[in-house]
C-alpha cells in the first residue's frame, strides 16, 4: 500500500485527481493534496511520501524546485510531472531530477493511471525477502559484474602504492572501464548483515556471496536510475566501491548541487540494502576533485569517513566534509571534544530556527549551509542533541506562536498563519489540528 500527494493549485484538478486515484483500484493507503510546493514540503516531511504528482508551475516554488526539496528529504521518492506547457526545457529539468514521467494537460486519466502504476511498481521491484533475493540470484544474474582484471585496475586506480602503475582513462577505456571524468568522487559501501548475526543464522559462504552480488546489482540500479556515470566494483569482502564521475558540461549544471547529489545517493544507498536485502550498510562519500590521479585522494577520504561510524554508530552516511580537519589529524580525539563539536553544530542550528522559524521557505538545506555542515550529518546530530529531528522544532515553534497569538490576541486566522510561515490559512487549520488535536477556531471559543 502506498501514499501518493498531489499538488496543483488549481483546487479543481487537484479534488478531480484524488477522486481518480480513489477509484482506481490501486493500492493506495492514503492520497493527500496540496496547493502549493510548501504546503508540499510539509506533507513529505510529516508522511512516508512514496509518490508525488506535482504540476511544474505554481506561484512562489515551481515544481521543479519542489521536486529538489522533496529529493533533499525523500531521495527515493518517486515522481510524475504534469504541465500545461509542452516545453522541452521543462521537461529535461524534471528528468534530471529523477521523474519518471512527464504529462501534458488536459491530462488522460488512462494515461496517468497507467504512470502511477509504473511508477509504484519501481518501489515493489525489488521489495522481496532477503531469502526470495538469494533463491531469485541462484538462477538469474541482471548485472554482469566486473572481471577480475577490471576489478583489480580500479582498486590499483585507488591505491595508495606509490611504486603500482596506474593505468590510464585511455587504457581503461580499451578494457570497458569508463572514466572520463573530469571531475571525481569516490563513495564506499561497507555491508554489515547484523540482522542474521544477531539470530545465529549467519548466511552461507555462497549466499553471502549472492548477498555481495546483489548489493552490486542494487547500486548499479539505483545509479543508472539516477542517470549518474559511475563505476561500481568490490574493493573487499564486505565492501564496495563506487567512482562518481561528471563531465564539464554536467559539472558546471548548477541546477542541483553536487554535493546534494551524493548525499541523496548515499541515503538512497543505505535504505535500498536495507529494505531490501536486510543489510546494515555505513555508507561513506569523498569530496569532488578534477583528474583521475585524483581518485587516490579521494579514496583515502572516503576511507577516513567510513572509520568515523566507529565514533557514531548510530549514525549511517559520513561525508568526509562534515568532519573538522582537525579532528582527522589526531590519533585520538576524546569524547568531550567530540561532544562540544556536536553541541556546538546542533546549537548553531538551534539557534538559527529561532531566528527564522517562520520564513515559509526555510529548508534544512538552509539551516545546513548556515552550520557549513550536510544536511544529513545535521539532522542526525540535532535529534540527538535536542531529542526530535530539525522540522519537529520547527512546527513546535511556529504551533507553541500560533497558539499564543490565537489566546492572547485578536489576530485573524489568516494573519496567524502569515505570521508563523504557512502559506495559506486552510493548511495551517490542518497542522494545527493535526499538532494539538483541536482547530484554531475551536481553541479560541
Amino acid at each position: 500500500m502506498h501514499r501518493i500527494l498531489i499538488v496543483d493549485d488549481e483546487p479543481l484538478i487537484g479534488q478531480g485527481l484524488n477522486s481518480l486515484l480513489a477509484s482506481s483500484g490501486i493500492g493506495i493507503e492514503a492520497i493527500y493534496v496540496a496547493h502549493n510546493g510548501y504546503e508540499a514540503l510539509d506533507y513529505i516531511r510529516m508522511e512516508d511520501i512514496d509518490l508525488l504528482i506535482t504540476d511544474i508551475q505554481m506561484g512562489a516554488m515551481s515544481g521543479i524546485e519542489l521536486m529538489h526539496q522533496a529529493k533533499l528529504v525523500r531521495p527515493w521518492i518517486q515522481t510524475i510531472v504534469i504541465s500545461a506547457h509542452e516545453t522541452f526545457q521543462y521537461a529535461q529539468l524534471a528528468m534530471r531530477l529523477g521523474a519518471k514521467d512527464y504529462l501534458i494537460k488536459p491530462l488522460d486519466g488512462v494515461q496517468l493511471l497507467d504512470s502511477v502504476r509504473n511508477a509504484l511498481l519501481k518501489l515493489e521491484k525489488r521489495s522481496k525477502s532477503r531469502e526470495e533475493t538469494i533463491d531469485t540470484l541462484r538462477d538469474s544474474f541482471r548485472v554482469e559484474e566486473p572481471s577480475a582484471l577490471q576489478t583489480a585496475l580500479l582498486n590499483n586506480l585507488l591505491s595508495e602504492d606509490v611504486n603500482s602503475m596506474k593505468p590510464s582513462a585511455a587504457e581503461l577505456h580499451k578494457l570497458g572501464i569508463g572514466l572520463g571524468g573530469p571531475y571525481f568522487a569516490v563513495l564506499k559501501l561497507r555491508l554489515l548483515p547484523r540482522s542474521a548475526i544477531a539470530s545465529n543464522n549467519p548466511p552461507s559462504e555462497r549466499d553471502a556471496q549472492l548477498l555481495r552480488y546483489a548489493a552490486l546489482n542494487i547500486t548499479a540500479e539505483l545509479l543508472a536510475e539516477t542517470e549518474r556515470k559511475s563505476v561500481v566494483f568490490y574493493s573487499g569482502a564486505d565492501e564496495l566501491s563506487i567512482v562518481i564521475q561528471w563531465d564539464e558540461e554536467s559539472y558546471e549544471n548548477t541546477s542541483v548541487s553536487k554535493l546534494d547529489q551524493l548525499d541523496m545517493i548515499g541515503r538512497s544507498l543505505h535504505r535500498s540494502m536495507k529494505r531490501y536485502l536486510g543489510l546494515t550498510t555505513i555508507v561513506s562519500i569523498s569530496q569532488i576533485a578534477n583528474g583521475l590521479q585524483s581518485l587516490v585522494l579521494l579514496n583515502k577520504q572516503a576511507m577516513q569517513a567510513l572509520q568515523w561510524s566507529e565514533r557514531h554508530p548510530d549514525h549511517d552516511v559520513f561525508y568526509y566534509g562534515d568532519f573538522h580537519e582537525s579532528l582527522y589529524t589526531k590519533e585520538e580525539t576524546s569524547e568531550d571534544e567530540l561532544h562540544a563539536q556536536h553541541n556546538r553544530i546542533a546549537e548553531g542550528a538551534k539557534a538559527y530556527i529561532d531566528r527564522n522559524y517562520a520564513q515559509k521557505g526555510l529548508t534544512l538545506h538552509e539551516v545546513a549551509q548556515n552550520n557549513h555542515v550536510s544536511p544529513n550529518y545535521l539532522s542526525y546530530l540535532f535529534k540527538k542533541t535536542n531529542g526530535m529531528n530539525l522540522w519537529e522544532y520547527v512546527m513546535k515553534l511556529r504551533m507553541e506562536e500560533s497558539r499564543r497569538l490565537l489566546l492572547e490576541t485578536d489576530m485573524r486566522r489568516y494573519e496567524i498563519a502569515e505570521r508563523v510561515g504557512y502559506e495559506s490559512p486552510e493548511h495551517f487549520s490542518k497542522i494545527f489540528k493535526k499538532y494539538y488535536g483541536i482547530s484554531p477556531s475551536e481553541l479560541k471559543k
